[in-house]
């Protein structure tokens, strides 16, 4: 199937925009995600990168917009107009084709690593319990994570915990995973299970949007990166272009300021 093909289109997004108060945080915002595409959003702090993946799932709620999930199928497609009044069926419809790995990982602290898993096939998509402890337990062993299945979150390492995130987020069987700053939060010494991960994710053709300041790591895993600043989409394109040979002088210092990371 070739890229362009439009039936290969996961996600669209137009002219995404947002404001809080009087601060504007996004400007006409495009994002376009085919099948088994990993798009990293990449930017200073501040310059709208984390808006833009939660205006991708509903999370965030722009003022202005589209969004069009699976928009070569007419019998999954879904198209939301952010400037007209939005109901709350078709925020549940975007949010189940998506699933979120937080930066703050965001477990319920009160649940077992496997009910943690388990809460949203079971609770929301209605599978039955025993498939999607099946599932859950399969999840956790390819993380490494067998073992923790009936421990609590509070004794978990971040990286542990994070691990864990991203097995929730896959046991939705979702069109597209959504990563906010994935790693932030955890030590260096474990940011490179974390990654690696998310890697193998990649190899195996999961559709991706990943908001991330591991430039070396957007370079080596991602089809297309988003540099944005202020708001705005300042450059885009293959990874190793804006990484390596960047256009924009606004992106040209932003990667050499990182570039010991590259």
């Amino acid at each position: 199937m070739s890229p362009t093909d439009p039936s290969n289109m996961v996600l669209e997004a137009r002219n995404l925009a947002k404001s809080f108060g009087s601060n504007t945080v996004l400007r006409d915002i495009d994002v376009e995600i085919r099948r088994g595409q990993v798009v990293a959003l990449i930017g200073p702090s501040g310059s709208g990168k984390t808006t833009v993946l939660r205006s991708l799932n509903g999370l965030e709620i722009p003022d202005a917009g589209t969004v069009t999930f699976g928009s070569g199928d007419a019998s999954s497609g879904l198209a939301i107009n952010f400037g007209a009044k939005v109901g709350k069926k078709d925020l549940a419809a975007l949010r189940d084709r998506s699933a979120m790995v937080f930066q703050q990982f965001n477990l319920f602290p009160h649940m077992t690593v496997l009910k943690n898993v388990i809460e949203g096939p079971v609770q929301v998509q209605k599978r039955p319990k025993a498939e999607a402890i099946a599932e859950a337990e399969r999840l956790l062993e390819r993380v490494g994570l067998a073992d923790k299945r009936d421990a609590y979150p509070f004794e978990l390492s971040g990286g542990q915990q994070q691990r864990v995130g991203i097995v929730r987020a896959l046991a939705l069987k979702p069109q597209l995973l959504l990563f906010d700053e994935p790693t932030s939060a955890l030590d260096p010494e474990l940011v490179g299970d974390v990654l690696g991960v998310i890697k193998e994710l990649a190899e195996e053709g999961w559709t991706m949007v990943i908001v991330t300041h591991e430039l070396a790591f957007a370079q080596h895993v991602a089809d297309e990166v988003i540099f944005m600043d202020g708001g705005v989409v300042v450059e885009r394109g293959p990874a190793a272009e804006v990484l390596r040979a960047p256009r924009q002088e606004r992106t040209k210092l932003f990667v050499k300021r990182l570039q010991h990371d590259v």
